[in-house]
């Protein structure tokens, strides 16, 4: 059973919980059940989709596509969002090839397939905000298939840093992954960056030196 204290902050996170029907609310605070991961913990991956809807509190989940030699990342969950491949798989019986592990420690609560499906059905409030949830993803996941198609390596890096600060704490190897890259082809990008006076590298960190010279590497957003 959720605590009181969680229930508030899950429904400062996420709004709709507060807009239920008091059947659904009751039904939620009763069978919704707390869930914890550490970092590196599996979520789901390719052969074992989620059976339940997460609602996070704290923390970060990585979700990607794996392939033969690395994987690509497709988005990341954080507190008040959800995850669209575990909508597909409770609602449409779709089985995404993707992996998702815990980025930071994760907190949270999760609904049963049926508990979610019950909301889904019973509240047109709480099915459009699902809607909205796939709508906003697909977004980002557009934009993901037009840079990995349309933009070079050194373009997409550069808008990866840019996303990320002046100061990025993250190794080569890091980067690569979120890139769907190597570490090899990264460090050497990195190096011509650092080569022209765009950014420093330290070991785990990258210091941008100067922004504008990396925005126009970046161009023009997608």
């Amino acid at each position: 059973m959720i605590t009181s204290t969680e229930l508030a902050r899950l429904v400062n996170l996420y709004p709709i919980l507060g807009e239920l029907p008091p059947g659904l609310q009751r039904a939620f605070f009763d069978a919704g059940y707390p869930i914890r991961a550490e970092t590196g913990d599996l979520i789901f991956d390719v052969d074992t989709p989620s059976q339940s809807f997460l609602m996070l509190t704290s923390g970060s989940i990585r979700v990607t596509k794996p392939g033969t030699e690395r994987e690509i990342l497709l988005y990341r969950v954080q507190p008040g969002e959800c995850c669209i491949v575990t909508i597909c798989h409770i609602l449409g019986d779709i089985q995404v090839q993707a992996r998702a592990m815990a980025e930071k420690k994760v907190t949270g609560v999760a609904l049963s397939q049926a508990l979610f499906m019950q909301m889904v059905q019973q509240s047109p409030l709480f099915c459009t905000f699902i809607f909205r949830c796939l709508a906003r993803r697909l977004g980002e996941l557009t934009a993901l298939v037009e840079a990995v198609t349309f933009m070079n390596l050194d373009q997409r890096l550069a808008g990866l840093l840019l996303s990320k600060g002046t100061v990025i704490k993250a190794t080569h190897s890091q980067l690569a992954d979120e890139l769907g890259s190597v570490r090899e082809v990264i460090s050497r990008i990195l190096k011509n960056f650092e080569e022209r006076g765009v950014l420093h590298l330290e070991r785990g960190r990258v210091d941008i030196l100067d922004k504008e010279a990396l925005e126009e590497i970046a161009g023009p957003i997608l």
